[in-house]
């Protein structure tokens, strides 16, 4: 990737060296995504260095703001830094997103930092039903982004309280009359397999409003055994739960219900990944490559 500065682990941690990461093994495992690895090790040498990229981005990005303001002889109300974490699905989004949430909570107290998803603006499912593209969900034309925007845009005009729908991987379907309030932070993180996405027929999207980008990034082939893993480890602990959107499938035909995975990896998430989310990849700030046993090898830097 000619437009990107390319590090290996052990070239990423000297850039914040000797700086032991402020969590435990206990509470990276209760911050990691269902089946997802981490490592205390990564934290260190991967994430530390980043976060401290990131506060010092921030950091220039409310200098700007400030000079802004006086040049325009006005006060201007907070505008949060947004941080936007993209890739494939099972690659490891909501872990990097929790863990980058925690550790500026915890190394920059002072900055209020808080985390949104755009899960939340998937069309529910009755509506995916009568526009019939339930089959395309989780693709652009499944997002209702038009209020994804709006809800951006509020946020980057100082709005101080902004509501966000929210999205239930038990039933998966959007949760009725349920919101997550974004109280005006310092700092905001949006995950989502769309954050880089440039939607047809749109004028804004969201990388029109992310101040700094990080991709999640490995092999096809290792996200699809990430994937297949998950629902299998699934089927034997949540898919138990009858209100579980598969516990049909879990109880009655497991088999079945594997080969429902595997057929959804194959016509919906490769052809996703492949067709508008790994495109997306160059244009973010950052890239976190992650090698078997979602171990990061590698760390790539944007040159402009």
């Amino acid at each position: 990737m000619k437009d990107f500065y390319e590090f290996s682990k052990n070239e990423w941690k000297e850039f914040y060296p000797n700086e032991s990461a402020p969590i435990t093994q206990a509470n990276l495992e209760r911050l990691k995504a269902f089946n997802d690895q981490i490592s205390l090790d990564d934290v260190s040498n991967i994430y530390m260095p980043l976060v401290h990229l990131l506060e010092l981005a921030s950091k220039h990005y409310q200098n700007w703001e400030n000079t802004e303001s006086h040049f325009l002889k006005r006060l201007t109300p907070k505008i949060p830094f947004i941080i936007g974490i993209s890739g494939s699905v099972a690659v490891g989004k909501s872990t990097a997103a929790r863990l980058l949430r925690y550790l500026f909570t915890d190394l920059l107290p002072d900055m209020k930092t808080q985390l949104i998803t755009t899960d939340g603006f998937l069309y529910p499912t009755k509506i995916l039903k009568e526009k019939g593209i339930l089959d395309r969900k989780g693709f652009p034309e499944s997002y209702d982004m038009e209020s994804l925007i709006q809800f951006l845009v509020k946020i980057k005009a100082g709005v101080k309280e902004v509501k966000a729908p929210v999205y239930s991987h038990q039933t998966y379907d959007i949760i009725p009359n349920r919101y997550d309030v974004i109280k005006n932070p310092d700092i905001l993180i949006i995950e989502g397999i769309n954050t880089l996405q440039i939607p047809d027929h749109q004028k804004l999207y969201i990388g029109d409003f992310t101040d700094f980008s990080i991709y999640i990034d490995a092999d096809p082939k290792l996200i699809e055994t990430w994937y297949l893993n998950r629902f299998k480890k699934l089927m034997k602990t949540a898919f138990k739960d009858p209100t579980n959107y598969y516990y049909k499938y879990a109880k009655e035909e497991p088999q079945k219900a594997i080969e429902m995975a595997e057929n959804v990896w194959n016509t919906v998430n490769l052809p996703n990944l492949n067709e508008y989310i790994l495109p997306t990849r160059e244009r973010a700030n950052l890239i976190i490559h992650k090698g078997k046993g979602h171990i990061v090898d590698k760390v790539y830097l944007r040159k402009y």
